[in-house]
């Protein structure tokens, strides 16, 4: 029983010790950081640039039996992200970006590579901390349209358009994203035009393009 009570005694005693140091300022308590939320790093306007490749072909605004081969090629540009309410933020972008087909013609084997200024306005919903989803409408301005034909040899001509007074294309796009950290994430995208093209330089007059974009992005704060 004496033990016991002398045990009492001494946790008593610490305990004083204890909170007196604490009153005193002898002894500051440990701050514990609260549990990481997700939405902590939302609320962020982010600057970025990405690039990737493209895989583009065509499909035609009047025959949906009609199909050409695809080309690969890239897009590169600037990203903005600005949070709107969690979890959805407004991500315009401004992308140089290459489209086109491949076809059978009469003269040979034919290339179309287009250049185009797309501008997507889209909205991006964080699905989890690492992962989203886009969607939204773009704009692409053409600038410049190369036929390439060849014999499947060598090349036999190649004609070069100025497509800057042809008219705007609105698109739309879909795709998903995935953040291998905060500043650097792997995007895939498709986008189609919802116009069909003007007669200006192209082959077959009337199609729409189709892209699938595989990129990566670099996002600064």
């Amino acid at each position: 029983m004496k033990k016991i009570i002398f045990f009492a005694i001494c946790l008593l005693a610490a305990g004083s010790v204890s909170a007196q140091g604490y009153y005193y300022g002898h002894r500051r308590p440990v701050k514990r950081s609260a549990p990481r939320n997700q939405s902590n790093d939302f609320y962020r306007v982010r600057v970025g640039v990405a690039g990737g490749f493209n895989f583009a072909d065509a499909v035609d605004s009047y025959n949906s039996n009609y199909s050409t081969g695809s080309i690969t090629a890239f897009h590169v540009g600037l990203t903005l992200d600005v949070p709107i309410a969690y979890p959805v933020s407004f991500a315009p972008e401004v992308l140089y970006s290459q489209k086109g087909y491949s076809a059978q013609t009469t003269d040979g084997n034919l290339t179309q590579r287009s250049n185009f200024i797309d501008v997507p306005l889209l909205a991006k919903f964080r699905l989890s901390p690492n992962f989203n989803f886009v969607v939204g409408p773009q704009i692409s301005f053409p600038i410049s349209t190369t036929n390439t034909y060849d014999d499947g040899f060598n090349i036999t001509a190649k004609d070069h358009y100025s497509t800057t007074n042809d008219r705007t294309v609105l698109d739309g796009v879909i795709g998903v994203g995935f953040d291998i950290n905060p500043n650097v994430e792997l995007r895939a995208r498709y986008t189609i035009d919802f116009q069909q093209t003007d007669d200006n330089a192209y082959y077959i007059p009337g199609y729409r393009n189709e892209v699938f974009q595989l990129g990566i992005g670099f996002k600064f704060q």
